[in-house]
Formats: structure tokens, sequence, C-alpha cells
């Protein structure tokens, strides 16, 4: 019966994943669909001449999304649609331009040229053809040989330049190759020594450098293709399955979902891959949804590794700026990335030359039935009564994984009946090393920046900076930043026993520079109200911030790649609404001077208090490699979660309603 149940599973598959281009009514968030990026390309193409138009590139194509009165005026009143817009960000004979696209109309309303520091996202087809020069490039072909290395077994990989101090004035990048020595395992073998700058514009190498220092590491045991492993095996996960009999619990209509007492906007964008707009709950007692998150996404993940030597000092990564988690998204792999109950979403972005390209099963949206429990009280104080009453913990998760090079982003939106929203990020994938002679650590007596792994291979210190931007709208638009500190207070009138205890202080941020804090240093509770609106009881309806392990850049101030970075300094931020602010390293990274950045903007320093406000988050992770990370790293998680303070009047699990009982073979009945 297995292929039964195969093709059952098929079937369902089938049914359960979801075309994002259907006859649904068009939301004025949706990202843009493929005809609508096939229509931005010929607008913007068409706006330069015809016989010189092989130089132009897209790098950015995505939804201008509507100004945000706008759309309020619209979700209130939904009769006049925004016209849909496109953000298409070009190069063209080594400008690069900036189209607002009017689609409906299908006209240009403004096109600029960008003439500050920095350059647009890489594109994927320039970085490949890049990656192919050194494989034709005679000194490169020397080094290898020199090596005595098979060239057929050589693969390379771009990286960013980064800038420090200095102006190069041309895009470019920086290969790095390895060698695949019987392994795919590429990332661990690195071929150190062979610097490779290329020009991405004239496409060739303008510079080349072979210092021929140690030889590539063994790569015995490092493949992680399951066909490739050898006895003894590990322990073997035993099958699973999310029995559905009623089918999903949500309910996708083109791309606003809803389930349980939540219902939210999903899309996909090329910079930051999923986003999550026009989040809210309903609220049974006022009868009503209430507004909790107007828009939310990761803003830029910032990466710096910790080797200051001239081979790998400009590992400084800001992997959506540079890179893009939507163009780096992969397509999710059923029953390994998602459970048997996910439900899929195809996502598409505009290619390098503007067609539109489908990345399949890019987001999967499932229950997750992981066994926790919702809440529960057993009451044994009531004389001859016993009551237990128990609620399963449910949730529904929102997923996409974005692989940038050697690392692995997995990236989940999970909402919970209580009204929570728990953000999560996990990072998989493979380290990155360099080579060395080291055999044993007892070798090492200088700073190696990072732990011997193996045999000639030290995994490099590093950290990620994960900034999430959160357009909060606390049931409505206008709310304030509230810090709740924890101060501990001294009994002097002996009054009681006691010869302390801690007590709330609030405090109103009203401005940026009051908001900006640094996790860890002192106690407080973090919360976004609604100032306007009050319970019965006379509190403020909130959201909390549940920050996650603190970590805070190590980094000198005026060091080039934090004066970048120079918006992880803090873990919390605190900004007016801008429509134009969403990108914290700003609007283009590779190769910035930090000239843009969510640091820069607040320096104005603006009102904050009972305002349209976003909160920024950024998640820390100081990540000292071990061997436990070789040759395939366990996936490290971290994230926050924003969770209801006085928003409800009371519990809002309280009346939830358990699922129908089932019997399973190993469950005892009898007490």
């Amino acid at each position: 019966m297995a292929w039964a149940s195969k093709l059952l599973f098929i079937f369902f598959l089938s049914i359960f994943t979801i075309d994002p281009i259907s006859s649904y009514k068009q939301h004025p968030l949706d990202p843009l669909s493929p005809e609508e990026l096939n229509l931005t390309q010929t607008i913007v193409k068409d706006s330069f001449p015809s016989s010189n138009n092989t130089t132009l590139t897209f790098h950015y194509v995505g939804l201008d999304e509507p100004d945000k009165p706008v759309l309020l005026s619209w979700l209130s009143k939904p009769t006049n649609k925004p016209p849909p817009r496109a953000l298409a960000i070009t190069r063209f004979n080594k400008q690069t331009h900036e189209f607002i696209i009017d689609l409906a109309n299908r006209s240009i309303i403004s096109n600029h040229v960008y003439a500050g520091y920095g350059y647009p996202t890489l594109g994927i087809d320039e970085q490949t053809e890049a990656m192919q020069l050194p494989l034709k490039y005679d000194p490169f072909i020397g080094s290898i040989r020199k090596r005595g290395l098979n060239l057929s077994a050589i693969v390379c990989s771009s990286f960013t330049v980064g800038w420090f101090g200095r102006a190069r004035n041309r895009r470019v990048v920086k290969l790095q190759c390895f060698h695949m020595n019987d392994t795919v395992n590429l990332y661990l073998l690195p071929i150190e020594g062979i610097q490779i700058i290329v020009d991405l514009e004239e496409m060739k190498i303008v510079e080349y450098n072979d210092s021929f220092k140690v030889p590539v590491p063994n790569s015995e045991g490092t493949d992680y293709r399951l066909s490739k492993q050898k006895p003894p095996f590990g322990p073997r996960i035993n099958r699973a399955a999310i029995m559905q009999p009623d089918g999903p619990g949500f309910h996708i209509d083109g791309h606003t979902i809803r389930w349980m007492n939540w219902v939210f906007h999903l899309s996909f964008d090329a910079r930051v891959g999923p986003m999550i707009s026009l989040a809210s709950i309903y609220d049974s007692e006022k009868h009503k949804y209430r507004s909790v998150l107007y828009r939310g996404h990761i803003s830029e993940l910032f990466g710096p590794y910790q080797d200051p030597t001239e081979e790998y000092y400009f590992n400084t990564f800001f992997d959506c700026g540079e890179f893009g988690f939507g163009l780096s998204a992969a397509s999710l792999v059923p029953l390994a990335d998602c459970p048997n109950n996910a439900v899929f979403m195809d996502g598409y972005y505009a290619g390098q030359n503007g067609i539109p390209v489908k990345v399949s099963n890019v987001f999967c949206i499932f229950e997750r039935h992981a066994g926790d429990i919702m809440w529960r009280h057993t009451e044994f104080d009531i004389p001859d009564v016993s009551i237990t009453e128990a609620r399963p913990e449910v949730s529904l998760v929102v997923r996409m994984v974005a692989t940038i090079g050697n690392y692995d982003h997995i990236l989940d939106w999970e909402f919970k009946p209580s009204g929570s929203i728990n953000i999560q990020v996990g990072l998989s994938g493979i380290l990155e090393v360099k080579a060395a002679t080291y055999t044993h650590s007892d070798q090492i007596k200088e700073d190696v920046y990072g732990t011997l792994l193996a045999e000639n291979t030290i995994g490099l210190y590093h950290d990620h900076f994960l900034t999430y931007r959160l357009d909060v709208d606390i049931d409505g638009v206008d709310n304030s930043f509230i810090k709740h500190n924890l101060i501990t207070k001294t009994v002097t009138d002996n009054s009681t026993a006691r010869k302390s205890y801690w007590t709330v202080v609030s405090e109103t941020a009203k401005t940026e520079s009051e908001a900006k804090i640094r996790l860890g240093l002192k106690p407080a509770e973090l919360v976004i109200v609604n100032p306007n609106k009050k319970t019965r009881p006379g509190n403020s309806y909130g959201y909390r911030l549940m920050p996650g392990p603190e970590a805070h850049s190590l980094l000198l101030e005026d060091d080039y790649p934090q004066i970048r970075g120079a918006f992880t300094k803090y873990n919390v931020w605190v900004t007016p609404y801008n429509k134009s602010e969403k990108w914290a390293g700003g609007r283009y990274v590779d190769q910035s001077h930090g000239q843009d950045t969510l640091a820069v903007w607040s320096l104005r320093n603006r009102e904050i208090d009972n305002k349209d406000i976003v909160l920024w988050y950024v998640i820390g992770i100081h990540h000292v490699p071990c061997q436990e990370d070789f040759p395939v790293m366990p996936t490290l998680s971290s994230g926050f979660e924003l969770r209801p303070t006085n928003f409800f009047e009371r519990s809002a699990v309280l009346k939830v309603i358990p699922p129908k009982p089932v019997i399973w073979p190993n469950y005892n009945a009898s007490p």
C-alpha cells in the first residue's frame, strides 16, 4: 500500500499548492505578477535608446507600495483602489537609474539617476558569469597547476569588497575559489593565496595575485549527501505525519491568509523575501478585527567576519542589500523543509534581463502541532473535586529559506491564538573556513581568528545581526513606545519584614534618541501602546517586545564595516513612519559608505510619541564555531516575540475550543 499512500500525498500536495496568479481580486500590496514584471521591463527598456540598451540590467523590481494613508483609506472604503506602481532599479552605461512606473497607465512617473556612494543589489547572472572567468584565465590556470589541483573540479564564488576608506569607483566583486576533491561540500576546501577581483561591467579580471600559502584541506568525511555516508550511521528519524481530517485550518485567498483569529497579507520581495502586512486579530468581545502590524519584514543582515588579514578582512556582508534574500530564496522541499500538512506558494522576481523568474514553493504555510501546551491548570485544593483543563498549543507558521553562499537562513513568522507573533530565524548550512597548516590546537601560538575544526581547517569567528522592520499599528496608527523600567526599592520605615522590593517606573520615549536601547544593561518591559485607547480598568492597549538573547556589535564605531552597519549599535530603534525608510543598510549597500542607514536617519531625532511609528529590532548572534558545526551546521536559532499586553480585556485563549479527541495506541485512559 506504500504506492497508494504516495499517490494520495501527491494528490493532496497538488491541491494545497497555491498559484498566486489566479482569479482573485488583486490586493494593492500584492507582489508584482509575472505580467506586471514583464510590463515593467518593457516600459523601462523602451525608455533607453534601442541601439544601446544591451548594457541595461535590472537589479531590483518590486512593488512601489501605496502611501500608507492612501491604503488605509482604501481599506476603510474599498472603492478607489490605489493603482499598482513598480520601483525598478537598473544599471545602464555604468549609471544607476531609479524608475517609478505607473503600471495602470503604462507610463514612467519618475526616472532618477543615482550618483551617490554605493551600488544596487548584485545580479545573479553577472555573478555567475564572473565566477567562470578564472577557469579561462591563464594566470589562474597556472596557479591551479602549481598546486597540483584539477581545473575541472574548481568552483568559484563571489564576495563583495565592502568599503575601507577608499572608493573604488567601479562595480567589482572578489572571487574565492574552492576545489571539489571527492565532495560537493566545496566551502570547506578553499584555495588559499589567490586574490581575484572582477569588474562586473567590463566583465573581466582587473586584479590578480597569487601568494601560494597552504594546501587545500582534506575532503574526507565532508560530503553531506546521504548517498555518500558510510557506517557507522547516526540515529534514524522515525516517520511522522500530521493528520488533519478536516483539511487545513487556514484559508488562502490570493495573498490574504485567514487562520483562527488572525488575518494577514503575505507577499514576496526580491530583496527581503517574506513581507507580512495588515496583520489583524479578531477580538470576540469587541466583535471586530483589530490591527497589530501594518507591515513587517527583515530589513538587513550584517555579517562581519573577524579575520583582519589581507585575504579575509573584506568579508563583512550585508546579505539583503548586496545579494537579496528573495533573489537567493530556495525552493522548499516537502517533508524536509516543511511538514506534510504544509501549503506552498510560488514567488516571482525580475531576472537581470528584467524577465520574470519563478521560484517554486518559495513559501510554505502550515499549522504547527508541536505537542506544546497553550495553557493548562490542575486544581487540587477544592475538596472532593479534581479538575484539569488544558489546551494544546497550535500555531500558524509562514516559512522561507534564503541560501546565500555557504549559509542557509530559515525565516519563520509564527502566529498564535493568544495574539502573539513569534519571529524566528534559523542559521544552517556550511561554515566559512580558511585553510591552515595546523593539525592540532597545541600548535597554534598566535591569533588565528577562529577555531581549529579539523586538520588544516579553521572556522572563522563571525557575527549575524538580523534587523527587522516592524511598522506596528496597535489598534490604530498613532502609537507610543514605553519603557517600563524595573527599579529596586528599599524599605526604610520598618513597616514590613522585607527590606526591598521592585516596582515599575514607566518612561515614554518622546524622540528617537530616547527609544534607542542596548538590551541587557538594565531590566525593562518594552511596550508599544495606543495611548488614545484604554481597557475598562484604564490600561493603554499594547503589545510587548519579548527579546531573545542579547548580543551587541563588538567592533569599534569608527571601523569601516561598523560605519556601514551602525544600525547594529542598538538592539531596539523606534522611528516615525517614512515610506522610504525600509532598508536599514540603505538603498545602495554594495560599497556604500554608511551614508544612508537607520543610524543616519535617526540622527534627526524626530518626535515619536503618539505618532505613526516603526519598531526596529536587531537579533544578534556572536558565532564561535565548534567541531559540531563541521562539516554541516545544525540549525542555530534565535528570535523575538510580539505579545499582547493589555490589548484584550482578558485572556484571548480562555474560550479556545480544543480539537476533537482521537484515540491512539499508547494512550491509557484509566487513572
